[in-house]
């Protein structure tokens, strides 16, 4: 047996041994279900060719700083965002981690640095989600009048794809009538408005203080920002990291699953139902 195999053998036990999952989520995981994860700047160049004609870096147009310079740009960039996950479908691996979350006995959470909202379309409850880098999905006052945010439900960008700019009117503040910029940390960022993740991250805390057999399964985290790594190997119990590219982990710690987040769940999953039927025979 190949060493992948015991892995899934091995993580496949302690999934059933235990009582809580964490699933802990970087970009890679939307990876099949079409969605990008800007990985260097070909990647987020190749998905946005008109930031890549003037040599814009990710980190470059997320940024407040882009809305203050350049609003329809800033807008361009993350109102095709916004469009792409409305009309994106969570693939069939999001599924099968509902189906794990609602076998533990005491429930599952969702530790996230997306702000795709693929978690909460795949059926999972707010209350079981912490979006550490905050919501596409929620408003800001860019000029942070107030802490208040909102919904972006009533905001339909119109985006000219070919220039990356934003062709419907900008989305501004209720409260000001100024900017309004999405609810998600982004780089050099002082003015985020953090209440609700702050509020989930209480949540999380509490959860997981109540757990007394932990796993967490970690899905496409990168190491460049590793928020996502490190909060799964700061908890007890063992972490099944799936990643194709980044998988390796100390042996007391985890087991590494070199594979992308879809292939990685189902064949864990055929795992699970041949372990449970060889406890049950």
């Amino acid at each position: 047996m190949n060493q992948l195999n015991i892995n899934l053998d091995r993580a496949a036990e302690a999934i059933h041994a235990a009582s809580g999952l964490l699933i802990t989520a970087g970009a890679g995981i939307g990876v099949d279900s079409g969605l990008p994860d800007f990985r260097g700047n070909t990647g987020f160049w190749q998905a946005y060719p008109a930031l890549g004609r003037e040599r814009i870096e990710f980190t470059d147009i997320a940024n407040p700083q882009a809305f203050h310079t350049a609003p329809h740009l800033a807008w361009g960039f993350y109102g095709h965002r916004l469009n792409l996950y409305r009309q994106t479908a969570p693939h069939a691996g999001f599924a099968i981690l509902k189906q794990l979350s609602e076998k533990m006995a005491q429930g599952a959470f969702v530790f996230t640095s997306n702000v795709d909202g693929q978690f909460q379309k795949a059926g999972f409850s707010c209350a079981q989600i912490c979006e550490c880098h905050g919501s596409i999905h929620h408003l800001q006052c860019l000029n942070s009048c107030t802490p208040a945010i909102w919904s972006a439900d009533g905001f339909n960008p119109e985006i000219d794809t070919a220039n990356c700019l934003l062709g419907s009117p900008l989305p501004t503040c209720p409260r000001c009538a100024g900017l309004a910029r999405p609810n998600i940390l982004m780089f050099n960022d002082a003015y985020w408005q953090s209440e609700m993740t702050d509020r989930q991250y209480d949540n999380l805390s509490q959860w997981l203080s109540t757990v007394t057999q932990l796993v967490t399964i970690e899905l496409g985290a990168g190491t460049a920002i590793p928020s996502v790594r490190n909060l799964g190997l700061r908890q007890n119990g063992l972490v099944i990291r799936i990643n194709p590219r980044e998988s390796g982990i100390p042996a007391n710690e985890g087991m590494p699953i070199p594979l992308g987040a879809l292939e990685g769940l189902q064949r864990l999953a055929v795992r699970l139902q041949g372990s449970r039927g060889r406890q049950t025979t």
